[in-house]
């Protein structure tokens, strides 16, 4: 980058007007301490107007009243300006109340700012190794020459085969804790950064639907061409580098076998000996639940688009329609005027009827069909033993007589425990209702999940039988 370019940054872009600004130190570090910190994003402007009082009249009591004059509601206004846009402020289909969210700029900065701080323990052995297995990664599924791939292949079999031999022989290495730490940073290292491209590739898939709402408006031309266009767009950003990336960790992390291997692998970090003292040792378990949501908010900013798409198309077709009939309207009231006294003279044509002549050489020659021989044995499927009545018997559990039940319960209580709800209103449609509860808790605002501490919910079968589920604990609060 030159001079210019350099230059054209510090007078543009957010991230540097951020530093730049008067009000930064109370800016980043309430980011830090909203979104970042907690690795939330989509918070309700209440919410962040309470979080925003509570930092703002302590520095007020530190400093005095003339520090931060303004209110919390015009702080958050001014940084969700498009003038700055540290802050993107938008509305969730269905909810009247604004959202927040960091923009990429911003979160740059957050970032920085964090590493100007420093550590007391650099990650430097971990980063090491990740090079040089993403190296030899690279330079082995580059490898076009199969004997030299299968030499590698031999080499990683035979010091496979070393390490368990010493392992029989009772020589066993294990990571020494100054090791763990080092790999444990650079994990949540690597979380962090994968939330922040989240908010970049959603960032490119707004800008398209900005380009492609502002396209629909000033177009001229014909719908198969404007349709053209923006899917050429769309193809752009899904057969980007990062469009493709982000598909593909999509993939990865909607995989049933992918999920179950990497909660098995962050319940068995939380258990490491070396790490027993790390702070957020635990919260290393809920990772992927962290990215879950912030990969739906993605997909759903698609979603959008095409719905975008389709309302717009569909507004340019009536438009077009209406105007259809107008031409026939006015096509039928030239006719009524001229009705009395037509135009003298031949004043249209029309071709008459004609017949198509098909000499007999010009059909083909008789050609008897071919006998095809069909293999008509059927074998039998051995179904004897499977019960069909399963595909007859769907049932549909109601989530608004679930709710009824919670709001019973919290009428005498301030909150109360998924158990203690299933017991005074015990469970008629088994682990079908429990699922339904559980997605009550996950959408609801005043419910929590403990995922540290279980909860045994049980129920009875129509035969008489019990059943028991393991869960993690949910409690749901009464609404304020």
């Amino acid at each position: 980058m030159d001079y210019y370019a350099i230059n054209a940054l510090r007078e543009n872009h957010a991230g540097w007007s951020l530093l730049r600004a008067q009000n930064a130190p109370l800016a980043i570090s309430f980011f830090m301490a909203a979104f970042t910190g907690p690795n939330q994003r989509n918070l309700g402007r209440q919410q962040l107007i309470d979080s925003l009082d509570d930092v703002l009249f302590g520095l007020r009591d530190a400093y005095g009243e003339d520090k931060f004059p303004r209110q919390a509601a015009e702080y958050l206004d001014d940084w969700a300006a498009p003038e700055r846009a540290w802050l993107r402020k938008y509305y969730i289909q269905g909810h009247d109340e604004p959202r927040y969210d960091l923009t990429p700029a911003a979160e740059d900065v957050v970032r920085w700012v964090e590493s100007l701080k420093g550590r007391d323990f650099v990650a430097t052995q971990s980063r090491l190794t990740s090079i040089f297995a993403v190296l030899e990664r690279l330079v082995q599924q580059s490898e076009t020459d199969p004997e030299v791939r299968l030499n590698e292949l031999q080499q990683q079999r035979d010091n496979i085969d070393a390490e368990m031999q010493r392992i029989r022989d009772g020589n066993i290495r294990v990571m020494t804790a100054p090791e763990a730490l080092d790999h444990f940073q650079q994990l949540q290292a690597l979380a962090k950064d994968l939330l922040s491209d989240f908010r970049e590739v959603e960032q490119n898939f707004r800008k398209l639907d900005r380009q492609v709402r502002e396209q629909i408006a000033t177009w001229d031309g014909t719908q198969g061409e404007l349709l053209e266009s923006i899917f050429a767009n769309q193809q752009d950003i899904s057969s980007s580098l990062q469009g493709r990336t982000f598909q593909g960790f999509w993939d990865y992390l909607m995989s049933p076998e992918s999920r179950r291997k990497l909660q098995e692998l962050l319940q068995r970090a939380t258990q490491i000996e070396a790490l027993a003292s790390t702070d957020n040792l635990h919260a290393v378990t809920n990772l992927h639940q962290d990215w879950l949501p912030a990969v739906e908010q993605t997909q759903g900013t698609v979603r959008q688009l095409s719905q975008q798409m389709r309302r717009l198309l569909d507004d340019k077709v009536f438009l077009e329609n209406k105007r259809i009939m107008q031409l026939i309207r006015s096509v039928e009231s030239g006719a009524l005027a001229t009705r009395e006294q037509p135009p003298q003279g031949d004043f249209i044509a029309i071709d008459g009827p004609q017949v198509d002549i098909t000499l007999p050489f010009e059909r083909p020659l008789y050609e008897p069909s071919r006998r095809v021989m069909v293999e008509d044995h059927i074998e039998t499927a051995d179904d004897a033993d499977v019960d069909a009545g399963a595909l007859f018997s769907q049932f549909h559990v109601d989530k608004e007589r679930l709710k009824a039940n919670i709001d019973a319960v919290l009428a005498e209580a301030e909150q109360a425990t998924l158990a203690e709800i299933t017991k005074k209103h015990p469970v008629t449609q088994g682990l079908a209702e429990i699922v339904a509860y559980y997605q009550l808790a996950t959408e609801s605002d005043w419910a929590t999940i403990n995922a540290e501490t279980e909860q045994h919910i049980a129920w009875q079968l129509e035969d008489g039988s019990m059943r028991e589920a393991t869960l993690e604990q949910i409690i749901f609060g009464r609404p304020a």
